[in-house]
């Protein structure tokens, strides 16, 4: 069988049908060879609708796997079988060329293994997506202390509050809405770690990938992301979050990591000389 050009992954879980539609709008103009997985995390199977869209095949679970280990469905799917997969939320829309785009950027640069695009709220404002590997007080600060001027301060450096987004910058914390990444980087490394259920699994991947190939920023496109931030709204995905985080640092590092320290500082310096 021929190699695609590209396979997509979409986790869902009782997403709203119009935003699906939305995106699914967007993929279907899509002119390069590819082929749409659909993992379906909810309790009932009423978004196999989608299952009728072209080059689409869809997978309900019956159950919530969590994001990463459902990803890891489509990932399996795509080693062997295309030269590029890409993770994408739900919540996401694009125009027309802006895949095409990314693509003929990747193939002519083939020491980059992962890139993320320009990504905007709906309102058209830069998400800042773009950050530092995570030190134990940047997440502890970010979600319970962001008044106080000292968390502040770290909290702008680690989201790289200063960054213009209009260059394009190697970064080895990646958002994972939308990870375009080289299949055979990925059958490397392995998909996503099974250990975390939802949330900074993207931003493991991400570091793992940057361990032997480029992980950038790319500007010259954008995407549409509608961002909801579970974590800040419900109990439920706070838990999650939280203790994913502790595996997380249980695994690269709490206080003393010295890589954490050597990326971040390079991606500082890159900053200083752009």
């Amino acid at each position: 069988m021929e190699q695609l050009s590209l396979t997509i992954s979409i986790v869902l879980y009782q997403n709203d049908i119009i935003e699906i539609e939305n995106l699914m709008r967007c993929i279907n103009k899509i002119k390069i060879s590819y082929r749409l997985f659909l993992i379906d995390n909810s309790p009932s199977d009423k978004l196999r609708i989608f299952s009728k869209e072209k080059n689409t095949a869809y997978h309900f679970n019956n159950r919530n796997l969590g994001f990463g280990p459902a990803q890891n469905l489509g990932i399996n799917e795509a080693i062997h079988n295309s030269k590029y997969h890409l993770i994408l939320n739900p919540d996401i829309i694009f125009e027309p060329g802006t895949i095409e785009n990314i693509y003929e950027f990747m193939e002519n640069n083939s020491d980059i293994g992962q890139l993320m695009p320009k990504i905007f709220y709906p309102d058209g404002k830069i998400q800042k997506l773009c950050k530092l590997l995570p030190h134990p007080v940047d997440l502890i600060g970010r979600r319970f202390l962001g008044t106080l001027k000292f968390s502040q301060k770290r909290n702008d450096a680690y989201e790289l509050s200063s960054f213009s987004y209009d260059k394009l910058l190697d970064i080895p914390n990646l958002s994972g809405c939308f990870m375009f990444i080289r299949t055979s980087i990925l059958e490397i490394v392995g998909g996503f770690d099974t250990r975390f259920f939802m949330y900074l699994e993207d931003a493991d991947l991400t570091r793992r990938i940057n361990k032997i190939s480029r992980t950038v920023f790319y500007p010259e496109v954008g995407i549409t992301h509608a961002y909801h931030r579970g974590s800040y709204s419900s109990s439920r995905l706070l838990r999650y979050h939280t203790i994913s985080a502790v595996k997380y640092f249980n695994k690269w590092g709490w206080f003393f990591d010295k890589e954490r320290d050597d990326l971040n500082q390079k991606v500082m310096l890159q900053m200083e000389n752009k």
